[in-house]
């Protein structure tokens, strides 16, 4: 009752014209789409990898889970039953949830976790998107088993505005633990220590031939001579950038985070958690008389342990057992290399799809973006830097999850105790951020957001710190797109920076990564009403507390305004 529109304070005039804007807007997307229905049974399954057997989370008994396959317009509805001793959640990474903001599914944001033996329907509708996304766990570190592609093809009768691939293939990269992960961060946070690390990355679910005990579990693509193969590449890794290259070829980039870019031909590509990539693989003219390796490698610049190891899948043009190329990839902390490919990337900024860049700014914020530390607990041993607990935090805020969610509490305006709006929007102590860390690196802890007003437009710079070592952060933002409009090392420069932005072709994604000992700009219009995480990729990161929300207020018009929750929305 407290939502419902009080009509009696619009003139007959603005209701005329507010329906036949809905109808000219919403009518084509409605009439043009299809409902396709999914099922998740998330159950636990035997799975073995590298001579290890697990019982792993599954969907449907899958490892990876199963591909969703939509068109821009259509309305998809996934029934997830949870027969996990854990709770669980489901994100739709990079789904932009234009008026079904409660199906976003990150854990205490958008809802309650689905408890054990329950059940939930997502509902949404996919509204002018198309291209490569995935899903997700969102919950703990559940997402290492529970991942899978989102593939939204392009309206009926549209064609891509690149040469029609003959195949189209999801390669998924992933990471496997030969213990269970859940207790793995756990201990991690209990003892304010880095959590052990992965014992092998995968290419859809399989290590494949470089690890011991593994060479039968290898994804192979077979592939045909002359022939163009698109690729599309998701990192559905836990913790970990990743290099990517095919030996003795090369690929032309078309496509990141489902925004077609200008092409781009190279051999080698940076892919960080939570990205996609689509690239278009020529094959030779002729059958070669070899297979090749498709190999990804760890990019970072942490000065702690990670899993070093290379992971590879194995491009085949013939049934024979073939000798096997290998292809040359970065070394680990090849930042120049990393910075080459990213720094390429460019919106296709066409007429049929426009690069809408925010020329004008409403607000700007500054987020300083590191790691730091808490203080260990009386009558306890911490194992973080100096007897203290590792922590992340963004302008020194670590983000504490609260109790019910926050899209609930701002709906039903139930704030109090809940979540505060005074979100730092810079650094309330500013230093040399690249430079000799601040003696005092401990961080505060909180649940705090920023307010928008609706269609405010933003620009965010992102800095990277030199707390506990500078590296390389992947930022998702919920709910939206955005615009890179710039990048560089050192200590942001607003005087000398902003002058260099982009403002006519930047790539657009929904996943950037700070550079190492860096800064990333980005801008966005705050036009979908309701509450967004934006958190780093690297689940230690998320579960150390870097992460903190949007608060987007409604708009004036009715398709422009928070909807009422779903009936079946789960109770924490």
């Amino acid at each position: 009752m407290g939502r419902a529109l009080c009509i009696s304070h619009l003139t007959s005039q603005i209701l005329f014209y507010t329906f036949a804007f809905l109808v000219l807007a919403l009518s084509p997307v409605q009439s043009a789409g299809v409902t396709r229905h999914y099922k998740f049974n998330v159950r636990l399954e035997n799975v073995t990898r590298l001579c290890k057997t697990r019982s792993i989370p599954t969907v449907n008994g899958k490892f990876p889970g199963p591909k969703i396959v939509a068109r821009e317009g259509d309305r998809i509805v996934v029934h997830v039953i949870n027969h996990l001793k854990h709770n669980v959640t489901f994100h739709w990474h990079g789904v932009r949830q234009l008026q079904s903001q409660w199906a976003d599914g990150p854990a205490y944001v958008t809802q309650c976790p689905i408890q054990s033996g329950q059940s939930y329907v997502y509902n949404f509708t996919i509204t002018g998107q198309r291209g490569t996304l995935w899903w997700h766990a969102h919950l703990s570190w559940l997402r290492v088993h529970l991942y899978g592609p989102l593939i939204i093809l392009p309206k009926q009768g549209v064609g891509y505005p690149f040469p029609q691939p003959y195949q189209e293939v999801p390669i998924m990269f992933g990471e496997w633990f030969n213990s269970d992960p859940e207790t793995v961060i756990k201990q991690a946070l209990r003892t304010g220590g880095g959590p052990n690390i992965s014992d092998a990355y995968t290419i859809n679910g399989l290590p494949g031939p470089l690890y011991n005990c593994s060479a039968k579990d290898t994804f192979k693509l077979n592939v045909k001579p002359s022939r163009t193969y698109l690729l599309r590449l998701i990192n559905a890794a836990l913790n970990t950038e990743l290099f990517f290259s095919i030996a003795n070829h090369s690929f032309t980039v078309v496509e990141t985070d489902a925004s077609y870019v200008k092409p781009i031909s190279s051999n080698t590509l940076l892919i960080s958690p939570g990205q996609t990539i689509n690239i278009l693989l020529s094959t030779h003219q002729k059958t070669p008389n070899s297979s090749f390796l498709m190999a990804a490698s760890p990019y970072t610049t942490t000065i702690g342990t990670f899993d070093n190891t290379t992971v590879a899948a194995i491009l085949k043009y013939t049934a024979e057992n073939l000798p096997v190329i290998k292809p040359t990839l970065p070394g680990f902390n090849d930042t120049a290399a990393a910075t080459k490919f990213n720094t390429k990337l460019r919106s296709l900024a066409s007429r049929s799809y426009p690069a809408r860049v925010p020329t004008k700014v409403d607000r700007h914020f500054f987020f300083t973006v590191g790691l730091g530390t808490s203080p260990c607990p009386k009558n306890t041993t911490c194992q973080g830097p100096n007897g203290t607990k590792f922590a992340a935090s963004i302008n020194n805020v670590s983000y504490v999850p609260p109790s019910i969610a926050l899209l609930q509490a701002h709906y039903y305006r139930l704030l109090k105790g809940v979540f505060t709006v005074d979100f730092p929007g810079a650094p309330l102590i500013p230093f040399n951020y690249t430079g000799t860390p601040p003696n005092n690196t401990f961080v505060s802890h909180g649940t705090k957001v920023i307010k928008l007003r609706f269609n405010t437009s933003v620009e965010l710079v992102m800095q990277d710190t030199s707390i506990q070592g500078v590296e390389s952060h992947p930022l998702h933002l919920h709910g939206y797109n955005f615009f890179v409009v710039g990048q560089g090392f050192g200590n942001y420069d607003p005087n000398k920076d902003r002058a260099r932005f982009n403002l006519i072709d930047p790539n657009e994604r929904n996943t950037v990564s700070v550079p190492s000992g860096g800064w990333v700009a980005i801008r966005f219009l705050a036009d979908n009403p309701g509450v967004w995480l934006m958190h780093c990729h690297l689940d230690v990161h998320l579960s150390w507390g870097l992460s903190m929300a949007w608060v987007v207020e409604d708009g004036p018009l009715p398709n422009q305004k928070l909807r009422p929750p779903p009936l079946d929305l789960p109770k924490c």
